[in-house]
């Protein structure tokens, strides 16, 4: 009989993860992403301790209130945990965990790329090039915005927006962030706190969002976007939730917004297909962190935590 801690691999991960499980777990990996009901029947039957968990293991007051007694962890490898009930999971007496810092600077990277392809014109100068471009622009034709020289105002100033701050002053960007609290100076490097989203909005010439959805409701409604200023940018790689996406929609369209970058959409993968009629936007399928190497450190920061609160210490990054 295995000495090890059996634990619950919920979701697809990259091999490195799957060869660690399996090194030094007595882990169950079945290859494809379960849903809440289908991972707790295997913790059942089982007597699995530790889930490393995905979006589709969606973890209600109800499954929390029937947990097999066997169940101690649940490991989130990203820093999100919104599909979840979280309160009453540790109710329960499991601990919940994320991975709060594996996916910071590719999730950083990718908002700069959208702000850059946004302002830039990239959806439609890929069109011209896969439609085989033969015709010369004339010289005021096809432009985009600068980038150096912007104001980039940022919403939610934690490390994936501190990370988004300093790629922005690395192209020459004025930074103005909105926060609950502000940052101590040392954090800060340079950016500017305002006091109020309505305070920030008429302000950012390309606004970013990077703080966590669910608590945060819808932020961007029509209003907000109404206060941008006209020929703004609007960047989302923090969550659908946070956009009312027809007053987006209806922005785009007008010329309001000169353009958007998105990575995170209300209905995913089942996004808004009237989004691909805008080509003044910009889009990505939620693949912030999808590189080996990110993906990898989450995928080991999960098991870090299980491994952590399996053999009774406290877990590393407990939510």
């Amino acid at each position: 009989m295995s000495t090890k801690h059996p634990i619950l691999i919920a979701r697809r991960v990259p091999p490195a993860v799957v060869a660690r499980a399996e090194a030094e777990f007595d882990a169950l990996v079945p290859d494809l992403d379960l849903s809440a009901e289908e991972a707790l029947a295997l913790v059942a039957a089982h007597g699995i301790q530790g889930i490393l968990t995905g979006p589709r293991v969606r973890i209600t007051a109800a499954h929390a209130a029937a947990f097999p007694p066997s169940l101690r962890v649940i490991a989130n490898p990203t820093a999100g945990y919104d599909h979840m009930d979280v309160a009453a999971t540790k109710a329960a007496g499991v601990v919940v965990t994320n991975a709060p810092d594996a996916l910071t600077d590719c999730t950083a990277d990718l908002a700069m790329m959208l702000l850059l392809n946004a302002c830039r014109r990239a959806s439609e100068s890929a069109a011209i090039m896969r439609a085989g471009w033969r015709e010369n622009f004339g010289f005021a034709a096809n432009l985009g915005l600068k980038v150096s020289g912007r104001t980039l105002g940022i919403v939610g100033m934690g490390r994936i927006g501190r990370a988004m701050a300093r790629r922005a002053q690395g192209f020459g960007m004025r930074v103005l962030y909105h926060n609950r609290r502000r940052l101590a100076p040392e954090l800060e490097q340079g950016a500017e706190f305002v006091e109020s989203l309505e305070a920030l909005l008429p302000r950012a010439q390309v606004l970013s969002l990077h703080l966590p959805g669910g608590e945060a409701g819808t932020l961007m409604t029509r209003q907000a976007f109404a206060m941008l200023p006209p020929g703004g940018v609007f960047i989302n790689t923090a969550r659908g939730s946070l956009v009312d996406e027809d007053a987006l929609i209806d922005a785009l369209r007008s010329g309001h917004l000169f353009a958007a970058g998105l990575d995170v959409f209300r209905n995913e993968p089942a996004f808004d297909l009237r989004f691909n009629d805008l080509p003044n936007l910009f889009m990505t399928p939620h693949c912030a962190s999808a590189t080996v190497e990110t993906r990898d450190a989450m995928g080991f920061c999960a098991l870090d935590n299980i491994a952590a609160v399996l053999s009774g210490r406290e877990a590393l990054d407990p939510v």
